[in-house]
C-alpha cells in the first residue's frame, strides 16, 4: 500500500484512500505545440513570476513561441506547479495555473507540472503540496550539489496523497478557502503593518538627521553653548594632540630626540565635500566621518567555526534594521592572534561594505551585546571621537541621505557592490551640538524600543498565522475539516475504475484539456 508522504497521526476517514501521486496525476505532461505559428503569442512565467506560499502566480508576460519552444517548460491551465529547486521548494514557490488567455504558458524548467486526473482536482493537489510539511519531507528527499538540490521526479512520482470522495473533496476545498480567506486577510494587514513601521522608521531617521525631530527642543532651549561647528574645531583639535602624543611615544619608545618638523607630517582628516548637500538646522555643520573618527579598521578574514567556546565574529547577517543581532553567530578560538586588536569596544559603529547593491552600507552600533566579540572582513568599524553619539552617525548612513550617497559611491563588481574605507571616511554627516545630540539619540531610543514591541508582536501574529494554517491543512487532509457524507462514493471506488481503465488503454491518468482537446469536442 502506498505510504503518505506526511503522517497525520491518525486513520483516515474509511471513504477515503491512499495513492502515489503518478496514479492520480500526469507528471511532466505534454503539450502539443508542434503545429502552431511561432509568432504566436504564448504566456511567459518565470520562477520570479510565482509567488512563495503558494502564493498564486503572474501570467502576464507574454513572449512569441519561438523563443520559448525551446529550453523551457510548456504547462497549460489547470496544471499545478510545483518548484523542483532550492530554495525555491522550501519557499513554496509553486501554484495553480489560471485560465489563459492564450492557451498556453511557459516557464522555468525548475518547475515540476502535474496535471491532475480524475481522482482528485487541481486545488486539492495544489494544497497538498503546499504544506510546510510536505515540503520539509521533499526536501530531505532532495538530490544534487549544494545551492543545485532538486526534488527528483521519481520521488514526487510515488509520494503518497490522500484521496477523499470526489464530493467531499469539493467540500474541503470549499471549507479551507474559506477559512485561509480570512487568515490571509489577516496576514495581509500584519504584512501592512510591517510595512507602515519600516516606513516610520525610515521618517524616523530622516527627521532626527534633518533637525525636524528636535525643532520644538530648540526653540525652548534657545542657542546651544557650543555650536556644531565648535563642537567640530575641539574634535579636530583633540585629534591632532592624540596624534601628537603617538608620535612622542613612539619616539621615546625608540630613544629619539624629535625632529624639528615632525609635527608638519600630520595628515588632516579629510574634509567634507558640501557641494549639493542640504541645509542644517542653526547651529548645526557638516563633518567628515573621517574628523569625527578616531580610528577605521577592517574586520578579520579567517576562516570561523561553529564551536561556541570561541569569540563570536560579527558579520554581514548580523546587522539587521540598523541593530545588531545575534542570531547565527560564527567563531573564531579565543587565543586568535588577531585579538585584541580585532576585538570590538563599546560604541563602535559597523559598517557593510560589500553586499548586494540594496544591503551594501547597513550600519549598527555594538553596545556590547556579547563580550568579548570581533566581526569579519566584510565589515568596517569606525570609532568615533567621545564627542559624537555615534547612534547619530548609524542613523545618517541608514536614512534615505545616506541610502542615496551610498548609491553615489557604490563600485560594482560581479554580484556585488563596495563601498571602501576611504568613500566612508569621505562621508558627510550632520553634527549638532552635543546636548541636542543627546536629546535627539534619547528619542530615537524610545522610538526603536517601541518600534521593536511592535515589530515583535507583527512577528508574533505572523508565526501564529503560519501555525493556524498549518492546522487547517493538516485538518484537511486528516478528514477533521467537515463531515463525511456516506452517500459519497468511495474514493477506492474510483481509483479501482481509473486503475483498470488504464489496465485496458481506455483512457489516460490525466484529462484531456486544453485547446486541442476543445477541438475536437
Amino acid at each position: 500500500m502506498t505510504q503518505l508522504a506526511v503522517d497525520y497521526g491518525a486513520a483516515l476517514p474509511c471513504s477515503w484512500a491512499t495513492a502515489a501521486i503518478q496514479e492520480v496525476a500526469e507528471i511532466s505532461p505534454k503539450v502539443d505545440v508542434s503545429n502552431e505559428d511561432d509568432d504566436r503569442s504564448v504566456h511567459f512565467v518565470p520562477m520570479a513570476a510565482v509567488a512563495e506560499d503558494f502564493g498564486g502566480l503572474d501570467a502576464s508576460q507574454l513572449r512569441p513561441l519561438r523563443d520559448v519552444r525551446k529550453g523551457y517548460t510548456a504547462f497549460e491551465e489547470g496544471d499545478v506547479l510545483f518548484a523542483k529547486i532550492t530554495p525555491c521548494m522550501e519557499n513554496g514557490k509553486g501554484a495553480v495555473v489560471p485560465k489563459l488567455s492564450h492557451d498556453y504558458a511557459f516557464g522555468s524548467t525548475e518547475f515540476h507540472v502535474l496535471r491532475p486526473g480524475d481522482a482528485i482536482s487541481e486545488k486539492w493537489l495544489a494544497y497538498y503540496l503546499s504544506q510546510p510539511d510536505f515540503r520539509h519531507v521533499a526536501r530531505q528527499n532532495m538530490t544534487g550539489t549544494a545551492g543545485q538540490l532538486r526534488v527528483p521526479a521519481k520521488w514526487l512520482s510515488l509520494a503518497g496523497v490522500p484521496v477523499p470522495p470526489r464530493a467531499e473533496q469539493s467540500r474541503i476545498v470549499e471549507k479551507l478557502e474559506e477559512l485561509l480567506s480570512d487568515l490571509d486577510a489577516g496576514v495581509a494587514e500584519l504584512k501592512a503593518a510591517q510595512r507602515k513601521l519600516a516606513q516610520y522608521r525610515q521618517s524616523l531617521l530622516k527627521a532626527a538627521v534633518e533637525g525636524t525631530l528636535t525643532a520644538d527642543w530648540r526653540a525652548i532651549q534657545g542657542k546651544s553653548k557650543e555650536s556644531g561647528a565648535e563642537l567640530l574645531q575641539r574634535i579636530l583639535k583633540e585629534r591632532r594632540e592624540r596624534w601628537e602624543k603617538k608620535q612622542l611615544a613612539k619616539f621615546a619608545e625608540q630613544g629619539k630626540v624629535p625632529p624639528r618638523d615632525w609635527q608638519a607630517k600630520y595628515v588632516e582628516p579629510i574634509a567634507p565635500n558640501l557641494t549639493d548637500l542640504p541645509p542644517l538646522p542653526g547651529g548645526w555643520t557638516w563633518a567628515s566621518v573621517d574628523q569625527l573618527s578616531i580610528e577605521q579598521k577592517y574586520g578579520s578574514s579567517s576562516k570561523t567555526s561553529e564551536d561556541s567556546n570561541g569569540v563570536p565574529v560579527l558579520r554581514m547577517g548580523n546587522i539587521q534594521n540598523g541593530e545588531i543581532d545575534l542570531k547565527s553567530l560564527k567563531y573564531l578560538p579565543t587565543d586568535h592572534s588577531e585579538f585584541p586588536a580585532l576585538l570590538l569596544e563599546d560604541g563602535d559603529l559597523l559598517f557593510n561594505r560589500t553586499n548586494s547593491p540594496e544591503l551594501v552600507g547597513k550600519t549598527a552600533i555594538y553596545r556590547s551585546e556579547v563580550t568579548p566579540c570581533s566581526y569579519a572582513s566584510y565589515l568596517i568599524v569606525v570609532k568615533l571621537s567621545e564627542r559624537v553619539i555615534p547612534e547619530l552617525v548609524a542613523a545618517f548612513i541608514n536614512s534615505a541621505h545616506g541610502r542615496k550617497w551610498i548609491k553615489s559611491v557604490v563600485t560594482q563588481q560581479v554580484g556585488q557592490a563596495n563601498v571602501n574605507g576611504t568613500k566612508l571616511a569621505g562621508l558627510a554627516v550632520p553634527l549638532a551640538p552635543f546636548e541636542e545630540q543627546e536629546r535627539i539619540n534619547q528619542i530615537l531610543s524610545e522610538q526603536r524600543q517601541n518600534g521593536a514591541h511592535q515589530a515583535t508582536m507583527i512577528d508574533r501574529g505572523t508565526k501564529q498565522a503560519f501555525a493556524q494554517r498549518k492546522s487547517l491543512l493538516k485538518a484537511a487532509f486528516s478528514g477533521q475539516l467537515v463531515p463525511q457524507d456516506p452517500n459519497d462514493e468511495p474514493a477506492s471506488a474510483l481509483l479501482a475504475r481509473i486503475r483498470a481503465a488504464r489496465e485496458s488503454g481506455a483512457t489516460t491518468t490525466a484529462k484531456k484539456r486544453g485547446r486541442k482537446a476543445k477541438e475536437k469536442t
